[in-house]
């Protein structure tokens, strides 16, 4: 029996492995695209070295804590979403079960962490036909995820006015430093900073260059959450929303000689077009984003006010 699949250049490309290919870029897992598939692991690894050998070429990068395509994988991408999304729409031409709508969001860290999950829960009950993908990440990442169309909606942090929103907020942003074991009097000065195209870590390092302050990297990671503690902890100060304050910080105000930094905003963007369900996921996140912008991420604990 003939294998299903598209014929090019007398290669077969199985729309069964293809869409495996899709599901493993798409969660940057094997683990987190079985799961997608109702397969086991070690069925989707088998699937895509069958697609690498079909087409001769090395399409997934495989780390130890991540998986992305290759060049090779990124040019063929774009052809196996087309490819697989006509096979969809040929099948529920001919099919008799209505076919749940994809929405694909992507959302910052720390607003995915706890915070908008129980809006997004709710809204998936309310709208059982909705197929809901939620991607948490860096915000430049998930802008390029979105401009590459592979996200219908994303909520983004970015300079203020640097990309047309549907709705923006101000992000407040304060330097802040150990209440325990501040770091701010160490020459040169531990900063705690995203890598390298990260949030903040630009504009913290060209205010202190203008200042002529030395400084030094102490901590990086991805995570608000892990850089605030490493704060609180003494490991280096850092720039970040006032929201994300904890007890365990110092805010170092202008009469420490740092500038305030007020060029920040959550950007809500969506494509045009899009559907009514994602209209009205735009609108619950739109209406919840003003408070969210003024809540702490953790409450700070007043010992004068008991427990």
């Amino acid at each position: 029996m003939a294998t299903s699949g598209i014929h090019t250049d007398n290669t077969m490309l199985d729309l069964t492995l293809l869409k495996s290919f899709v599901a493993v870029v798409d969660c940057a897992s094997f683990t987190r695209a079985a799961e997608r598939l109702h397969l086991t692991q070690s069925t989707v690894s088998q699937q895509i070295r069958r697609l690498e050998e079909t087409v001769g070429r090395t399409l997934l990068d495989r780390g130890p804590r991540y998986v992305r395509p290759t060049e090779d994988g990124e040019r063929l991408l774009g052809y196996a979403r087309r490819l697989v999304s006509l096979a969809d729409e040929a099948a529920d031409l001919f099919g008799d079960a209505p076919h749940d709508e994809v929405l694909r969001l992507g959302l910052p860290e720390d607003f995915a962490a706890g915070r908008l999950t129980p809006l997004l829960a709710r809204f998936g009950r309310d709208h059982p036909g909705l197929r809901l993908e939620v991607t948490s990440g860096l915000s430049g990442e998930l802008q390029r995820l979105y401009d590459a169309g592979e996200l219908d909606l994303i909520l983004v942090k970015q300079l203020t006015g640097q990309r047309a929103s549907v709705a923006a907020w101000p992000e407040p942003l304060v330097w802040i430093d150990s209440l325990a074991h501040p770091a701010f009097g160490i020459e040169p000065l531990p900063l705690a900073v995203f890598p390298p195209g990260g949030l903040y870590r630009n504009e913290m390092i060209h205010a202190l260059e203008v200042l002529g302050r030395h400084w030094r990297i102490s901590y990086c990671s991805t995570s608000l959450t892990s850089l605030c503690a490493a704060v609180g902890d003494g490991l280096g100060v850092s720039l970040i929303p006032r929201r994300a304050l904890l007890a365990s910080h110092r805010v170092l105000e202008p009469d420490n000689g740092l500038p305030v930094i007020e060029v920040m905003e959550l950007s809500l963007q969506h494509r045009p077009g899009l559907s009514p369900l994602g209209q009205a996921l735009a609108a619950r996140l739109a209406a919840a984003c003003p408070t969210m912008m003024t809540e702490p991420l953790e409450p700070v604990h007043d010992p004068m006010k008991g427990s």
